[in-house]
């Protein structure tokens, strides 16, 4: 199996003046990106960096960060990307978590580099107008010239990619080049990707949906458009300045766009498949983004850092709310929520935790320097998702939430999922995310926090639910109407920043 260095040469051999990168007026073929990528990769080496060693980069989608990403393939660097909302605070801990050498940043980054004790005792990569004297200039490391370096294999490690963590410090997940190479592979398999593909280059690359897509673009000869930062209108305009073939997104940004007034279907004419991961997309956005697109391949993917796919299905409007079947190099069952062992498996149709095989060519090892964290979730060659779910009786997966968003109101689970696909149904119901709060009566109550369209009496959501045979203990006894859903910079939606709130506008039934 080829390294990632390998597997872009190869691109650079098939196909030398094909675009590779796109960043606003900026172009690079596959022979002229390959070579600014060896020249940043010599001044790393200069750096004294070695194989093995961690690069830790804070910067926006630019090129500049992508040609850092490859450079550190060749090189056999562990390239380590981080949130450029990251505080200095948070750039201590990931500099002594994963004893980097060298920091790249850009502006976005930079106070917070500049604050961080840290960093400024590393050696420094800037790119943009920063004032940090001591730093070498993104630019000042292309133009050098000398032997292609080709230093890691398919078992050297590639990338440290961090989770988020909802409590307590996120976890790094190491991963080897296979099973970098594997899962973009698998997506390039999964999406139908041809040799000519465009993609959108939004996702962050310090998560996992960026890096497949700069991956997966190298390995078919395709390009990869580069958006520092999400904004509908700059992102409609590169869609149709760039002839964008694919997107790769979020729901959050796929319901932005397409509600954003410069929208028309007209403008994304060259998109012709579509894929969201990272949360579940209500039946209601499914139908409207369909509309919008008219897509000839519309796929969910369910995954994390840790393993990349867990399912797939191709079609994701003819079952909204099915995440598929397990994906290449994939097998998923579902177990008792508290089970220590694969074996507790749960009948069809009812809910459990959803587990995956380690043992596929996508999977990480384990945590970075977290055995704790192992014991927790890797158990007999499994890895325990702590997302809930169940198979319906095609053998189809249905993700339902993680297992800490269960809510258990008067005894009874309820899925908070189903009762969002439900809602978002409604015509005058733009967001909606369903939660528990607590209650000393229920423990729980079910409780609806809706973003409408126009206004809408807290009785015509019941009576839709109604209407839609919502069990009675299902439907939501509170609504809260708000402005904004809170979301992550990534798009997820913030549950925990919902349930810390104090409801101001509630209906109790």
């Amino acid at each position: 199996m080829f390294d990632l260095g390998r597997s872009f040469l190869a691109s650079v051999e098939r196909r030398p003046q094909a675009t590779a990168i796109a960043d606003g007026t900026l172009r690079k073929s596959y022979e002229t990106w390959f070579q600014d990528i060896q020249s940043v990769a010599r001044c790393l080496e200069g750096f004294g960096l070695s194989k093995g060693d961690r690069l830790l980069v804070i910067m926006q989608n630019r090129w500049q960060m992508a040609t850092l990403h490859w450079a550190c393939q060749f090189a056999g660097i562990i390239v380590t990307p981080v949130n450029w909302r990251s505080t200095a605070q948070d750039l201590e801990f990931l500099i002594s978590d994963t004893e980097a050498r060298v920091v790249a940043y850009d502006e976005s980054a930079s106070e917070a580099v500049q604050n961080c004790s840290s960093a400024r005792s590393l050696v420094r990569i800037t790119s943009g107008q920063i004032k940090d004297p001591d730093a070498h200039d993104f630019d000042s490391l292309l133009g050098t010239r000398g032997d292609t370096i080709l230093r890691a294999t398919a078992e050297d490690l590639s990338l440290m990619l961090y989770t988020s963590g909802t409590s307590g410090k996120p976890k790094g997940v190491p991963r080897v080049h296979r099973a970098e190479r594997s899962a973009a592979l698998a997506h390039v398999a999964q999406n139908l990707y041809r040799h000519d593909e465009c993609t959108l280059g939004v996702m962050p690359l310090y998560h996992t949906m960026g890096v497949r897509s700069l991956l997966s673009m190298a390995l078919v000869d395709g390009k990869f458009v580069c958006i520092p930062k999400f904004d509908p209108k700059e992102t409609l305009d590169a869609i149709e300045r760039e002839q964008v073939s694919n997107l790769y997104l979020v729901p959050t940004l796929y319901h932005m766009l397409i509600e954003h007034p410069d929208f028309d279907p007209g403008r994304v004419g060259s998109v012709d498949k579509l894929g969201y991961a990272g949360a579940p997309m209500s039946a209601g956005l499914i139908a409207r983004v369909e509309a919008a697109f008219n897509p000839s391949l519309f796929v969910n993917h369910y995954g994390s850092s840790e393993i990349y796919t867990f399912t797939i299905d191709q079609n994701a409007s003819q079952k909204p709310g099915s995440s598929g079947r397990a994906s290449l190099n994939q097998r998923i069952r579902v177990v008792r929520i508290g089970a220590d062992t694969p074996d507790e498996q749960m009948p069809v149709c009812e809910e459990g935790e959803i587990i995956a095989d380690m043992n596929g060519d996508e999977a990480f090892q384990g945590y970075w320097q977290r055995p704790d964290a192992d014991q927790k979730a890797l158990k007999q060659g499994w890895y325990f998702t702590s997302d809930t779910g169940y198979f319906d009786a095609d053998g189809d997966l249905f993700v339902t939430g993680r297992v800490d968003d269960l809510i258990i109101t008067g005894g009874e689970n309820v899925s908070p999922v189903e009762i969002e696909d439900v809602l978002s149904l409604h015509p005058q119901v733009e967001e909606v995310v369903v939660v528990g709060l607590p209650d000393e009566r229920w423990g729980k109550i079910v409780t609806a926090f809706v973003k409408p369209r126009a206004p809408i009496k807290e009785e015509e959501l019941d009576r839709h639910c109604i209407e839609r045979e919502l069990t009675r203990f299902k439907r939501p006894r509170r609504y809260v109407f708000v402005d904004e859903i809170p979301k992550s910079p990534v798009g997820k939606i913030l549950r925990r920043v919902l349930r810390e709130q104090e409801p101001s506008t509630t209906n109790n039934q």
